[in-house]
Protein backbone atom coordinates (compact mmCIF):
# COMPACT_ATOMS: atom_id res chain seq x y z
CA UNK A 1 0.00 0.00 0.00
CA UNK A 2 1.45 3.31 -1.10
CA UNK A 3 1.52 5.99 1.56
CA UNK A 4 2.74 9.57 1.38
CA UNK A 5 3.03 11.73 4.47
CA UNK A 6 3.93 15.41 4.33
CA UNK A 7 5.50 17.42 7.13
CA UNK A 8 7.26 20.73 7.67
CA UNK A 9 4.45 23.18 7.10
CA UNK A 10 3.87 26.14 9.38
CA UNK A 11 3.47 29.88 9.63
CA UNK A 12 6.21 32.28 8.55
CA UNK A 13 6.54 35.93 7.65
CA UNK A 14 7.10 37.04 4.09
CA UNK A 15 10.71 36.50 3.07
CA UNK A 16 11.07 33.50 5.36
CA UNK A 17 11.84 29.88 4.54
CA UNK A 18 10.36 26.44 5.13
CA UNK A 19 11.36 22.95 4.07
CA UNK A 20 8.58 20.51 3.39
CA UNK A 21 9.20 16.76 3.50
CA UNK A 22 7.25 13.93 1.91
CA UNK A 23 7.97 10.43 3.21
CA UNK A 24 7.01 7.77 0.66
CA UNK A 25 6.40 4.12 1.55
CA UNK A 26 5.10 1.08 -0.30
CA UNK A 27 6.11 2.56 -3.66
CA UNK A 28 7.64 -0.09 -5.90
CA UNK A 29 7.99 1.58 -9.29
CA UNK A 30 11.52 1.68 -10.65
CA UNK A 31 10.60 4.69 -12.76
CA UNK A 32 8.42 7.30 -11.14
CA UNK A 33 7.49 10.93 -10.73
CA UNK A 34 6.87 12.77 -7.50
CA UNK A 35 5.43 16.25 -7.29
CA UNK A 36 4.30 18.97 -4.93
CA UNK A 37 0.94 20.61 -5.44
CA UNK A 38 -0.81 23.36 -3.52
CA UNK A 39 -4.37 24.50 -3.11
CA UNK A 40 -5.36 27.84 -1.66
CA UNK A 41 -8.83 28.45 -0.31
CA UNK A 42 -11.26 28.95 -3.17
CA UNK A 43 -8.71 28.05 -5.84
CA UNK A 44 -7.92 25.00 -7.92
CA UNK A 45 -5.09 22.65 -7.07
CA UNK A 46 -1.88 23.85 -8.71
CA UNK A 47 1.27 21.92 -9.58
CA UNK A 48 4.29 23.58 -7.97
CA UNK A 49 7.30 21.34 -8.60
CA UNK A 50 7.97 17.84 -9.87
CA UNK A 51 10.92 15.49 -10.09
CA UNK A 52 11.26 12.25 -11.99
CA UNK A 53 13.42 9.19 -11.55
CA UNK A 54 15.28 10.59 -14.58
CA UNK A 55 16.37 13.51 -12.42
CA UNK A 56 14.50 16.09 -14.46
CA UNK A 57 12.61 18.76 -12.57
CA UNK A 58 9.83 21.12 -13.52
CA UNK A 59 8.52 24.19 -11.71
CA UNK A 60 5.55 26.42 -12.16
CA UNK A 61 6.63 29.87 -13.25
CA UNK A 62 5.67 31.71 -10.06
CA UNK A 63 8.07 29.70 -7.87
CA UNK A 64 11.14 29.49 -10.09
CA UNK A 65 14.23 30.65 -8.25
CA UNK A 66 12.51 30.40 -4.85
CA UNK A 67 11.43 26.77 -4.46
CA UNK A 68 13.62 23.72 -5.03
CA UNK A 69 12.51 20.10 -5.20
CA UNK A 70 14.94 17.32 -4.32
CA UNK A 71 14.89 13.58 -3.73
CA UNK A 72 16.74 11.47 -1.16
CA UNK A 73 16.37 7.89 -2.38
CA UNK A 74 18.06 6.45 0.69
CA UNK A 75 15.38 8.01 2.91
CA UNK A 76 12.48 7.59 0.45
CA UNK A 77 11.81 11.27 0.99
CA UNK A 78 11.14 14.20 -1.31
CA UNK A 79 11.82 17.72 -0.12
CA UNK A 80 10.56 21.13 -1.15
CA UNK A 81 12.87 23.90 0.00
CA UNK A 82 10.90 27.13 0.04
CA UNK A 83 12.81 30.42 0.24
CA UNK A 84 11.71 34.04 0.01
CA UNK A 85 8.14 33.03 0.72
CA UNK A 86 5.32 35.37 -0.27
CA UNK A 87 1.77 35.70 1.08
CA UNK A 88 0.49 34.25 -2.20
CA UNK A 89 2.33 31.01 -1.37
CA UNK A 90 -0.20 30.42 1.43
CA UNK A 91 -1.95 27.12 0.72
CA UNK A 92 -2.28 23.49 1.67
CA UNK A 93 0.65 21.67 0.12
CA UNK A 94 0.27 18.10 -1.10
CA UNK A 95 2.78 15.49 -2.19
CA UNK A 96 1.81 13.16 -5.05
CA UNK A 97 3.48 10.19 -6.72
CA UNK A 98 2.93 7.76 -9.56
CA UNK A 99 4.62 5.88 -12.36
CA UNK A 100 7.02 7.72 -14.62
CA UNK A 101 5.44 10.50 -16.68
CA UNK A 102 7.53 10.75 -19.87
CA UNK A 103 6.57 14.27 -20.88
CA UNK A 104 8.02 16.73 -18.38
CA UNK A 105 5.31 19.25 -19.24
CA UNK A 106 2.68 16.81 -17.91
CA UNK A 107 4.35 16.34 -14.54
CA UNK A 108 2.54 19.26 -12.93
CA UNK A 109 -0.92 18.01 -13.84
CA UNK A 110 -2.95 16.58 -10.93
CA UNK A 111 -4.46 13.95 -13.25
CA UNK A 112 -1.01 12.38 -13.72
CA UNK A 113 -0.96 11.16 -10.10
CA UNK A 114 -2.95 8.51 -8.28
CA UNK A 115 -1.21 8.61 -4.92
CA UNK A 116 -1.56 11.62 -2.64
CA UNK A 117 -0.66 12.61 0.88
CA UNK A 118 -3.07 14.35 3.29
CA UNK A 119 -1.29 17.71 2.98
CA UNK A 120 0.52 20.20 5.19
CA UNK A 121 -0.51 23.84 5.65
CA UNK A 122 1.80 26.72 4.78
CA UNK A 123 0.79 30.21 5.86
CA UNK A 124 2.83 33.27 4.91
CA UNK A 125 1.98 36.59 6.54
CA UNK A 126 2.90 39.99 5.19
Amino acid sequence: QVQLVESGGGSVQAGGSLRLSCKVSGFTYDKYCIAWFRQAVGKEREGVAAIGSDGKTRYTESVKGRLTISLDNAKNTVYLQMNNLKPEDTAMYYCAADEYVPLVVHRLLPAAYNYWGPGTQVTVSS
